[in-house]
């Protein structure tokens, strides 16, 4: 049987130390994503809806009435504004588009009237999408504004027609039936209304599913690729030693600058390319563009200063905790997620997302005065300490080249010793063979 190794204990140290090490690093990461994701149904009412009566007549006491059987912590929290305050659709759309509210919910004016008139026969047309609307933007976190708003407010609108049924006619079934247009009065009572919507950027793509999470976490990762191959083909040519730290900042910039423009296009192309009908043009895939082009080169930025201030085996695991937290922030609005995770408003993966949500749905999303500065904060902070490590760069790779030459000297050395211990003794050998001869 060999022998133990002389550095066994310290070597089964270091694997246990790495082993809980990484168990506690990805038990972390798990239970900060999960935790995001964690009951936010019960997080819905901190959405908020507008309501507005502009008819205020018996279709917004059903609306009130059926509200107040219906909320809670799982359903939206119904903001009621007078009609003053909005006199207009348009201005509701405005209030939408200006995230005031995740969507507004209106009566058209004059709608319990119209409805009261069919039902007692007064007149014999009935538009039902003439009464209950609302806004709402589809772009803006599209996989969850569909069953956090949409839903909810469908089942709003059920509620109220059911309310309305019951306090408007349902005693009344038999004056309506002697109606001559019996026909058209129990269909209005038994389906006042349909709830009309307007959405302001329908966005019902398949591909919508991945724009703030796979697709965020392949632009991270396709830099931080580029970043390893760069490092790699700085060493293997000894770029450090042999070049001004000033044209290797300059290099460094010119390429990561390069590759992610070429990266954002690709990406960009492929969203555009699988949009199936999403109504977007030219100015918006241009602005996509440039928003991912800042975005990739942050995280190039940053993963430069991982690897020059961290130390090599922690590198990797920066990667996946760096991916895990900004992914995090873009996968749920904040108001969904416990308070904890607004720190995400500094990341520059949230940032970017609203960038994008506000190009997608043509200005309405205005969270650029804070997203911005945020982006270009991280751009030019990650710059600055990106050149600065150059100059580490450079030292370490002088002291790697001292050593090795110190190494190749020790080694020669150790040669030339035992070269010259060898000598005197095959000078020996020939003197005696000499002598022998003789």
């Amino acid at each position: 049987m060999p022998d133990t190794p002389r550095h066994s204990p310290r070597f089964f140290g270091a694997v246990v130390k790495k082993f809980i090490l990484l168990q506690l690093l990805f038990l972390g990461l798990f239970a900060y994503i999960f935790g995001s994701l964690f009951q936010q149904d019960v997080h819905t009412h901190n959405l908020k809806v507008a309501f507005v009566d502009h008819d205020g007549g018996a279709i917004g006491a059903a609306v009130r009435q059926a509200y107040s059987s219906l909320q809670g912590d799982n359903f939206p929290t119904l903001v009621e504004k007078p009609a003053s305050d909005f006199p207009l659709a348009e201005d509701l759309k405005s209030a939408v588009c200006r995230i005031d509210y995740w969507a507004a919910l209106h009566i058209q004016p004059g709608a319990s009237s119209r409805l009261h008139d069919v039902l007692l026969d007064t007149r014999g047309a009935y538009n039902r999408h003439d009464a209950l609307a609302f806004i709402w933007n589809e772009a803006r976190y599209s996989t969850v504004v569909g069953p956090a708003i949409v839903s909810n407010i469908a089942a709003l609108s059920a509620a109220a027609r059911i309310a309305y049924s019951t306090a408007n006619g349902t005693g009344q079934v038999q004056s309506l039936i002697s109606n001559s247009h019996a026909d058209i009065a129990l269909s209005a009572l038994a389906n006042p209304w349909e709830l009309a919507s307007v959405n302001i950027q329908p966005t019902k793509q398949g591909s919508r599913a991945i724009y703030n999470t796979i697709a965020i976490i392949l632009v991270i990762i396709q830099d931080f690729f580029f970043l390893s191959i760069m490092n790699g083909l700085h060493q293997s040519f000894h770029v450090y030693s042999e070049i001004h730290p000033v044209r290797i900042v300059a290099f460094r910039n010119l390429f990561s600058l390069s590759y992610c423009l070429v990266g954002s296009l690709c990406v960009t192309a492929s969203i555009w390319a699988f949009r199936s009908g999403w109504a977007v043009d030219g100015t918006q895939f241009a602005l996509t563009w440039a928003t991912l082009w800042l975005f990739g080169h942050i995280n190039f930025q940053t993963f430069d200063v991982f690897t020059i201030w961290l130390p090599h085996p922690y590198v990797l695991l920066s990667l996946i905790s760096w991916i895990i937290v900004n992914v995090t922030s873009t996968i749920l609005p904040f108001e969904l997620s416990p308070a904890v995770y607004r720190v995400g408003y500094v990341l520059p993966a949230h940032e970017t997302y609203q960038v994008l949500i506000d190009v997608w749905s043509s200005v309405c999303n205005p969270q650029l005065h804070h997203a911005l500065p945020v982006l270009f904060a991280w751009e030019v902070v990650m710059s600055v300490l990106s050149a600065v490590g150059v100059c580490r760069r450079i030292r370490g790779a002088a002291r790697a080249e001292r050593e090795e030459q110190t190494s190749f000297d020790e080694r020669l050395d150790a040669a030339m010793a035992e070269r010259q211990k060898h000598e005197p003794l095959k000078n020996d050998e020939g003197d005696r063979g000499g002598l022998g001869s003789v």
